[in-house]
């Protein structure tokens, strides 16, 4: 698709875009020490922040008047010896966890209580590309090892000098400026614009597009969210996707397990706005757009005509158009004095990852999947043994090579079964291995679950009369090449 003609102040081409007037004009100061800010892990509200404003061309009359309704940062104050512009656009995403225009009934409810902290966890950078047709999202986990640049501590004034630190904590120390300067440091990533967003702003987005479906092979249950999800298909609403987003209690892998499950929530989130005819009703579209605006800081450049801008060369954005990662770890739980154990970046890795950014390029090569099914147990870990349950010659040999063919461990030697009038196909598995039963009756739609006692993990499947053919399955982390990147089309439901 052709590059969308660009409004004059158009971000569109780096190499040649006139420099923010930072400086310029005076600004107003930080917000003082009372905003504070979170330890949660909403990456899914920051990705939206982008992807709300960016989908839909609407006029400019009423987007001038949701202009008025963001509160502005600075987040480029003063700042020098900045990385040099690549192609496409750059924007730093920063969750906090402001909550005041909350009910106390929701925050009971939605376990919201106690103090926020003032530091930020949620740190994404969002790449949307120079033709505006793929949206890159890097992950930076909140405890990664940084080295936090010489700066004057926003709340002492006590000048600090260059110091190791979790990167979470260059918001404390020095507020949005402080924060694009740590994370241009570490990535050489040029940072055209700031985005800051809360809870509030989330719960009401997510329940003005109808709620966002989401799909889970195994229960989710977090005591300290109160998230509570039994496998299978859920609608989310505004209060409980929240609970999803930030539960890191799930399993044994914490926060990144829960980034994993937050860019499953992105690319829900994308499907349902682009899918809903929302971008199509320019009212609905405002009750949107300003329900992510009502909570939401950014840097004075991010106004109405980037959000025109975008909006018209967005229009044909989709999941597939969408890539989630996380920037590579290459040493878990690296101690540092005085600073505490920390995530310590890959740095070959992590250098590439970034200038692909820098250069514009795509993180993952596509791949033809097909409408493959999520599961929690992939077919490369399952054996299978066919047995045909009717007098079809051939049925026990056609299965056993169709689910070779998806990726199962058939035996590849199919037998009859000693009962040769099974009319539904039946999966006979032992108690213990119900999980890869599931998963091969995902493969099998129709088929009857059969607990066998003693079976062992070689599950059975008995062909029946009603066998059509195995649809496609896949492992529910997807995650490809170096980066471990997946497309908002592998991690929505199928």
């Amino acid at each position: 698709m052709p590059t969308p003609p660009r409004s004059p102040r158009s971000t569109a081409a780096p190499q040649r875009r006139p420099q923010p007037s930072h400086g310029r004009t005076p600004r107003r100061p930080a917000p003082p020490a009372r905003r504070r800010k979170p330890r949660w892990g909403m990456r899914a509200v920051t990705t939206l922040s982008v992807v709300v404003l960016a989908s839909a061309g609407i006029g400019h009359a009423v987007m001038t008047s949701l202009d008025a309704d963001i509160a502005r940062v600075d987040p480029f104050k003063d700042m020098k010896n900045r990385p040099q512009a690549g192609h496409g656009m750059n924007v730093l995403l920063v969750g906090t966890d402001g909550r005041e225009k909350i009910s106390k009934e929701e925050r009971r409810k939605y376990r919201l209580g106690g103090a926020p902290c003032h530091c930020t966890d949620t740190i994404m950078i969002v790449h949307i590309s120079e033709d505006r047709e793929r949206a890159s999202v890097v992950s930076l986990p909140r405890d990664s090892y940084a080295m936090m640049p010489a700066h004057v501590d926003r709340t002492t004034g006590k000048r600090h000098g260059g110091h190791p630190v979790k990167l979470n904590a260059a918001y404390a120390e020095g507020g949005p400026q402080l924060t694009v300067r740590t994370v241009e440091s570490m990535t050489k990533v040029k940072i055209d614009h700031y985005l800051e967003v809360d809870f509030t702003s989330f719960m009401r987005t997510v329940d003005v597009v109808g709620g966002v479906r989401i799909c889970t092979a195994d229960p989710l249950k977090d005591s300290y969210t109160g998230l509570n999800l039994p496998a299978g298909r859920h609608t989310l609403a505004g209060g409980q996707a929240l609970q999803y987003v930030r539960a890191r209690h799930v399993d044994a892998a914490s926060d990144l397990g829960r980034m994993k499950r937050q860019q499953r929530f992105m690319a829900a989130l994308v499907e349902r706005i682009t899918s809903s005819g929302l971008l199509l009703n320019p009212m609905k579209f405002r009750d949107v757009t300003r329900a992510v605006l009502g909570s939401l800081r950014a840097d004075k450049g991010f106004g109405t005509d980037q959000m025109l801008d975008l909006g018209r060369a967005m229009r044909n954005f989709s999941p597939s158009s969408s890539e989630f990662t996380t920037v590579p770890i290459g040493r878990m739980g690296f101690a540092v004095k005085g600073v505490g154990s920390t995530l310590k970046w890959d740095p070959v890795k992590s250098e590439r990852l970034f200038r692909a950014l820098r250069e514009d390029q795509p993180l993952s090569v596509h791949r033809a999947r097909g409408a493959a099914r999520i599961v929690s147990v992939a077919p490369q870990q399952i054996r299978v043994q066919v047995e045909n349950g009717t007098r079809t010659p051939g049925l026990g040999r056609r299965v056993d090579a169709a689910l070779a063919s998806t990726g199962f461990r058939t035996t590849r030697a199919p037998v009859n079964a000693a009962t040769r009038d099974v009319k539904r196909t039946i999966i006979a598995h032992d108690p213990r291995w119900d999980r890869s039963a599931t998963s091969l009756a995902t493969a099998l739609p129709g088929s009857e679950l059969r607990p066998v006692k003693g079976l062992g993990p070689t599950l059975k499947v008995i062909a029946g009369t009603d066998f059509e053919r195995v649809r496609k399955v896949r492992a529910e982390d997807p995650g490809q090449g170096e980066f471990g990147v997946v497309r908002g089309d592998e991690v929505a439901c199928a």
